[in-house]
């Protein structure tokens, strides 16, 4: 038998739904560099970037709670194709105020939100969709093929990005954006075969949003060990964005005396490890121990990466950090999604993944914020004077600029291992390290139930 047909077995219709999805999400991609490129062009600050992506991440995250519930009770399809049709004419729409010399910041940030916005239902819509499509043995592979598109995109999108920008200008990035978009809503209206689970048919009456929001944090408060698993991923990016994620830039360049080139090399490891990290997700076979995998891959990304960039100034110690440290996550990512998937009956799934997405992601942008204040305000400040910190830290970490960064680089690192391997030991999740064959019977999904083409 063929090994490819084998490996993906039954993923015909997912895997034209991801591919066309994918070039759609390069293309957008390359359009939010494009525009923070030209934001930081016309404004020469920092805080426009920070504006910008908080425009870009809080609309979703706000409104996650209340779309989960509304896609629960409508068509996956055609919530997807509204909003995909719903970002394409935002998008058209900042082409016009720039080719109409009309764009600024607050325009930008107004439509960047209305985007994010749309990305609140559009996310359940397409987490369901693939639900239906997919079949059960291969969630952990089918999170391995997202995960290797997110890490592509943000692998190339920069490097396309400024190419194009360099030979045709901003209007070309646009044109390849809305044409992405057009083959991705093509193949999701003429291509895919998405039938809707009887459940899905009643309609949401507008008295009873309140309480189908509240059902996905009932059904995580209910199977107590999900809740737990999610708490701990809100404090995983919460130690996260206070450091690697939010201030690697400013650890990179304060201490390599503003080495822009440094900073793209590291940037592009970031994106190399998670490219072959999700190779690996997507090729080999699901894990027998999942949440042992799990939390080994959140432990081995912060002391990887987090604690490697603080302990070090090295340029290419850095890139290796980076590399090694990326590699982790996309087996990390497809397995836990792989379990909620298993996990959460069809019909809970949208409101159970936008819970989920509302208690995991509402620390990141708090992250982003403590992180900066800290960084500024305590511990540089303390790494320059004489201080107890500086006195311990400065034989690890040096005294000069970055050295405080590189303190709370550190302590996060050090935190989220911790807090890692203490969630290792933690026996109350066996009971989440069964077959991916096997569903709890109270959880309302059997063997007989199939929803993909």
């Amino acid at each position: 038998m063929n090994p490819f047909h084998t490996l993906f077995r039954g993923l015909k219709s997912f895997i034209l739904l991801w591919a066309s999805q994918a070039l759609s999400s390069m293309g957008s991609a390359m359009t939010s560099y494009a525009l923070v490129i030209w934001t930081y062009g016309e404004s020469g600050q920092a805080m426009s970037l920070s504006l910008l992506m908080l425009c870009s991440t809080l609309p979703s995250i706000a409104l996650s709670f209340f779309a989960g519930a509304l896609v629960d009770g409508l068509n996956k399809k055609r919530v997807m194709l509204f909003c995909d049709a719903g970002a394409a004419l935002l998008s058209v729409l900042i082409w016009g105020l720039y080719a109409t010399n009309q764009l600024n910041l607050a325009a930008l940030c107004a439509i960047t939100a209305l985007i994010n916005a749309l990305n609140a239902f559009q996310i359940p819509a397409s987490s369901v969709a693939t639900t239906m499509l997919v079949p059960r043995d291969q969630y952990t592979r089918v999170g391995g093929l997202h995960a290797f598109s997110n890490a592509l995109s943000s692998l190339l999108s920069p490097a396309l990005a400024t190419a194009v920008l360099s030979l045709g200008g901003l209007e070309t990035v646009f044109c390849l954006d809305l044409a992405s978009f057009f083959l991705a809503f093509g193949t999701l209206i003429f291509g895919i075969r998405l039938p809707e689970p009887p459940h899905a048919r009643a309609a949401v009456q507008p008295g009873a949003v309140w309480a189908r929001c509240k059902e996905g944090f009932r059904y995580l408060s209910e199977h107590g060990t999900l809740m737990r698993l999610i708490l701990f991923f809100s404090a995983v990016n919460l130690l996260a964005s206070m450091g690697g994620n939010g201030l690697m830039p400013a650890l990179v360049l304060s201490r390599s005396s503003g080495n822009q080139a440094l900073l793209g090399l590291v940037s592009s490891a970031i994106g190399l490890g998670s490219l072959l990290g999700s190779l690996g997700a997507t090729l080999l076979p699901a894990p027998r121990r999942r949440m042992r995998l799990i939390f080994l891959c959140t432990g081995l990304s912060f002391a990887l990466c987090d604690m490697t960039w603080g302990l070090s100034q090295s340029g290419w110690v850095w890139i290796l950090g980076a590399l090694l440290g990326n590699f982790p996550l996309p087996f990390l990512n497809a397995n836990l999604t792989a379990i909620l998937r298993e996990r959460v009956p069809l019909s809970m799934q949208g409101r159970v993944f936008s819970a989920r997405d509302t208690l995991q992601y509402a620390t990141i942008p708090i992250g982003y914020v403590l992180g900066g204040f800290l960084a500024d305000h305590v511990f540089e400040p303390l790494m320059r004077v004489s201080s107890p910190m500086r006195r311990l830290f400065a034989p690890l970490v040096g005294s000069g600029a970055g050295s405080g960064i590189a303190v709370l680089f550190i302590l996060c690192g050090f935190l989220g291992l911790v807090m890692s391997l203490a969630q290792l030991l933690d026996r109350r999740y066996d009971g989440l390290e069964r077959s991916m064959n096997t569903i709890l019977p109270s959880e309302g999904i059997s063997e007989g139930d199939s929803y993909r083409e």
